[in-house]
């Protein structure tokens, strides 16, 4: 496994990281989940992403339970990461990012994850009810108290990142140190659109989700066949795939990247993975895996040594 550096900032994570989105405490059983981050950690893994919503904390709670009491590990030996934003129930203060759901959010997500600090804390979507102050004053504080870390932003424009830092310039607090987007060969939009740019401006890392776009890039769904323990078989869990293996024209070009993946002996996976780590300033791809399997085929990605010409040999299949 690698390494990488968040950014500007100290901390390291592991190029592949885990996360729990529609997996563990949902999807996958906790006997599989168990296996699942075994063989993540002794493949060199030690990030992992959650966040409070994902099946309504029960993500959070499983891997409190699978990290210290099942595998007994030492704190020091992970990185967690988990986010807040998203309604938790009807409370109509449990939401958004305002002091008080911030404060309240970390306090339950501690309590589920079994710690007593979380290394990154993020913003799970911009809040425009919350003025910025108020959020960048609610992160710094509670860093000052030692509950978290870090925090973080995840899907935020470029002109959200760039009013953070400046409040956060203003009154000398703690910056924002991460951002997560969406990202993948087929969801490159943050290149374009100034994200990528801002982060870069601040010294963030990247950490990007869906880097396989929910396991099309991995071609298991060749052909418009959809396995019956995939993601797109699951009618709880698919609708953020189902329209994109319908497309005859993506799958014909996802089988094209998976010839070229074969050439140069890798997976489609690793090699879509390897695409995102491309980049200096993407510290970490987070990955899903309901099975032992798929977490050593994914570890695989970050030996790949990825060229020039093999980037222009996939731009010239997705266009």
């Amino acid at each position: 496994m690698k390494y990488r550096q968040l950014g500007k900032y100290g901390i390291r994570l592991s190029a592949i990281g885990i996360g729990s989105w529609l997996t563990y405490g949902m999807s996958v059983n906790d006997k599989t989940a168990l296996n699942c981050i075994k063989t993540a950690i002794e493949n060199g893994i030690i990030f992992f992403d959650t966040a409070d919503i994902y099946n309504k904390g029960e993500a959070e709670l499983s891997l409190g339970r699978i990290f210290f009491d099942e595998l007994k590990i030492t704190r020091e030996d992970v990185v967690i990461a988990s986010k807040c934003f998203w309604p938790m129930s009807q409370n109509p203060n449990d939401q958004g990012l305002s002091r008080k759901h911030v404060f309240e959010s970390v306090h339950k997500s501690l309590k589920r994850l079994k710690t007593d600090y979380i290394d990154i804390y993020r913003c799970h979507r911009h809040d425009p009810n919350t003025p910025m102050e108020e959020i960048c004053r609610s992160f710094n504080d509670l860093i000052l108290q030692g509950k978290l870390l870090y925090w973080g932003v995840s899907e935020w424009s470029a002109e959200n990142i760039d009013e953070a830092a400046a409040v956060c310039e203003k009154y000398n607090l703690h910056r924002p140190v991460s951002n997560q987007p969406q990202y993948s060969i087929i969801r490159s939009q943050i290149e374009t659109n100034g994200v990528m740019a801002a982060c870069e401006k601040y010294g963030m890392g990247e950490v990007v989700w869906s880097p396989l776009a929910q396991g099309l890039l991995s071609g298991k769904y060749s052909g418009g066949k959809i396995p019956k323990d995939s993601r797109a078989a699951n009618d709880k869990v698919n609708h953020f795939i189902k329209d994109s293996v319908s497309n005859s024209e993506l799958l014909a070009q996802v089988d094209k990247f998976t010839e070229l993946a074969r050439s140069i002996d890798a997976t489609p996976a690793q090699l879509a993975l390897a695409w995102c780590l491309r980049k200096d300033n993407i510290t970490s791809t987070i990955t899903s895996a309901s099975k032992p399997e798929q977490v050593i085929e994914n570890c695989g990605a970050a030996e790949i040594d990825f060229s020039p010409a093999l980037g222009q040999q996939i731009r010239e299949i997705f266009g």
